[in-house]
């Protein structure tokens, strides 16, 4: 990586961390949002929901500018909209406004990816792969921090809206940054795309089938999506509701599922393609998910709550990406094709399950939802066992 560019990685891996709070920030405050709203959980769930339905409305449209106008000016509109989610949420007491203001945030998010994975992949050429590896691990560090500081603003009394006041400025901030920065021209051929033809080369004898390893893939793309969107919305609710912890101690329940999540991400960089096979941590994962959430839901303590929640956050880590990377490693032809099948199926699921799980909650206990985590794993037990019969068949 050239020096110039230093500037604008820190730029890139800035909004990743700051990402990972917004992920979590509405699940956080959900006991003021459904006052301040005049509406339930349910509600509030909805609109987690719009931000992934602005991500999937927009997220072609700003790959195909990523391309053509390249990668700043849709990272400079990222941090705009999120500064303008991060000040209207806590402002309006409108709930359409709040949905309005949420799509806005998928919209930013779609921007966010559209321009940072191929401006990483650009700026660090031969370690694409480890940067893509970071920015997971920058989500789950921004993850961590944030229920922190909602707990110290609760502790001293002050509006639950300075977290997202927070965000807004670091956000500017970081827009400023991004002004300054310098990016690859994206219209040159870089060596990332040489080393891609040698893995072109290298996998010429591989013949997958797309309805085969190739839909389950995308099941997994779905149901890997769905397992972490669930425990970031309803982790604080469950250990608040059926296991009786305080209002600030269920919400730290999501910095013990971030720390899971880091962790993980750290293990998978080091020991994936040296002591495990991707295809293999894709049936692993799932499996030790289903076991958690079935411990959860029987042994309903808070301290294994604690562990619980851990556990939840590592073993949902960098399944969507190990997903993403077997899916062009397959079918290598059409990478950008393929990718964007999965990452669709990952933003319907980003949609779906807030909707979902919100009627759950709304016509029986929280616990139903994690009863129906359990059955979403076990489906993508059996979508990643399809993956690895297949996979070690073609690569014999």
């Amino acid at each position: 990586m050239r020096k110039s560019y230093i500037q604008a990685s820190i730029g890139l891996y800035s909004n990743y961390f700051l990402l990972g709070m917004v992920n979590i920030i509405l699940s956080s405050h959900m006991t003021y949002l459904t006052e301040q709203w005049n509406t339930d959980r349910t509600g509030v769930s909805y609109i987690i929901a719009a931000i992934g339905f602005g991500k999937l409305l927009s997220y072609s449209s700003f790959g195909i500018l990523s391309d053509k106008i390249g990668r700043k000016p849709l990272l400079l509109f990222a941090s705009i909209a999120m500064a303008v989610f991060a000040i209207g949420i806590p402002l309006t007491t409108n709930y359409y406004m709040a949905l309005i203001f949420a799509i806005l945030a998928g919209f930013g998010n779609a921007a966010m990816d559209a321009g940072s994975y191929p401006a990483l992949v650009e700026i660090f050429k031969k370690k694409a792969g480890s940067a893509n590896v970071m920015v997971k691990a920058f989500m789950a560090i921004g993850a961590i921090i944030l229920p922190f500081i909602i707990l110290f603003l609760s502790e001293k009394g002050l509006f639950y809206g300075y977290a997202f006041y927070l965000l807004a400025i670091i956000y500017m901030m970081n827009l400023f940054i991004l002004i300054w920065s310098h990016f690859p021209n994206h219209g040159e051929v870089s060596e990332a795309f040489e080393t891609d033809r040698k893995f072109e080369e290298q996998n010429q004898k591989l013949n997958p089938d797309f309805w085969k390893e190739g839909i389950a893939l995308i099941v997994i793309g779905f149901t890997s999506t769905a397992l972490f969107t669930v425990a970031q919305i309803w982790l604080p609710s469950y250990g608040e509701q059926v296991i009786g912890l305080a209002v600030n101690d269920s919400v730290k329940l999501l910095s013990y599922y971030s720390m899971g999540s880091l962790l993980s991400v750290l293990i998978l960089a080091f020991i994936l393609n040296r002591l495990i096979r991707p295809v293999t941590v894709l049936i692993i994962y799932p499996i030790l998910t289903a076991l958690t959430v079935m411990l959860v839901l029987t042994w309903k303590n808070a301290s294994f709550m604690v562990i619980g929640s851990f556990f939840l956050g590592f073993t949902t880590a960098g399944i969507l990406q190990l997903a993403i990377t077997i899916m062009t490693e397959l079918f290598w032809r059409k990478k950008g094709t393929v990718t964007g099948l999965v990452a669709t199926a990952s933003s319907i699921a980003a949609v779906a399950l807030p909707i979902a799980t919100g009627l759950i909650a709304k016509k029986g206990d929280i616990a139903h939802i994690f009863i129906f985590d359990g059955f979403v794993a076990a489906i993508g037990i059996a979508a990643a066992c399809i993956v690895r019969f297949r996979y070690m068949r073609l690569v014999k």
